[in-house]
């Protein structure tokens, strides 16, 4: 039996960035058996209690969010905690899929995933064909051992998993922590607080010349729900916007939407990461998929709900 509206789909992180998004696209779409369940009630660590939750809720579909992420700062300075958790989370929800016969399954990776000095734009055949970027090096190697779960179990046990491959994610309900954030929400932030400080700089790390590509969140939930309903032949697909810009051009668009004037300093012996990060999304194209929210919408989306979140602390 395929999957349809009163199918019971179970999303993994739903208090999340992504998740959260994804459960308001599955509303949106009326799907009517959502299942979400909070830490304090499931540890995902935890493999018999995931395994026993699995087989007691028998979900037609696991969307899986659920994953330990951050900026650079936090990748580099939190590296066990962050291949640890997240080999440990993504192996008991694909295996604990498997053991309880639940065929269809997304796993939620990240653009990090491909080589530092990728080729660019970024084709899914460029998988581990050279080094990674070091400060990421711990969650994207955890990533992609869930890639090739996903691919493996498909081969061995013709499962339906699929690993989506999305570019840097934004929306509300975003990470602002400077320590820990990405670098767009950490932007914003910085701008927000010099705005209302009347400061006349601001400082971001590196050159400012590393080029990132962003997918608002919304794009992605609705990229989720797309290919839990399709038959891939392909295991792995990138999800992205096709458009990358400078961290700096991203910091004047910020100004220039909010008709402000901030001087913008960089701090070069921060690093810049990975020089470029523009996944190819020919694939997901093929298959009928586009990203449809412009950076200018999900940006004063995105904003709007930040400066709300301020005014309700």
């Amino acid at each position: 039996m395929s999957i349809n509206k009163n199918s019971r789909i179970y999303v993994a992180g739903h208090n999340g960035l992504v998740g959260s998004a994804i459960v308001r696209r599955l509303k949106f779409n009326n799907y009517k058996n959502i299942l979400t369940v909070d830490r304090k009630y499931l540890d995902l660590s935890d493999q018999k209690k995931v395994y026993h939750f699995l087989r007691k809720n028998k979900p037609k579909a696991i969307i899986i969010a659920a994953a330990r992420v951050g900026g650079i700062v936090a990748n580099n300075k939190y590296r066990a905690d962050f291949i640890n958790e997240n080999l440990i989370i993504q192996s008991n929800l694909i295996h604990g899929a498997f053991l309880n016969k639940i065929k269809n399954l997304i796993f939620l990776g990240s653009s990090c995933v491909y080589p530092k000095n990728c080729k660019q734009p970024i084709k899914e055949d460029y998988l581990l064909n050279g080094s990674l970027e070091y400060t990421n090096e711990p969650y994207a190697i955890a990533k992609i051992a869930g890639i090739k779960m996903c691919e493996n179990y498909n081969l061995q046990y013709k499962t339906n998993y699929k690993s989506l491959m999305p570019t840097n994610t934004y929306g509300p309900d975003d990470n602002y922590n400077i320590e820990t954030s990405h670098f767009f929400p950490a932007i914003i932030k910085k701008v927000y607080e010099a705005k209302i400080k009347n400061k006349k700089t601001i400082t971001l790390w590196g050159t400012g010349k590393a080029k990132r590509e962003l997918i608002y969140v919304d794009d992605l939930a609705d990229a989720c729900i797309f290919f839990m309903l399709k038959k891939t032949k392909e295991t792995l697909i990138n999800i992205g916007s096709g458009k990358d810009f400078t961290i700096r051009q991203y910091a004047n668009f910020i100004m220039r939407s909010l008709n402000l004037n901030i001087k913008i300093k960089f701090d070069k012996s921060k690093p810049d990461g990975t020089p470029r990060k523009l996944l190819d999304i020919s694939l997901s194209k093929k298959y009928g998929w586009f990203p449809k929210i412009s950076l200018k919408e999900g940006f004063f989306r995105t904003y709007k709900s930040f400066v709300s979140s301020i005014n309700r602390e």
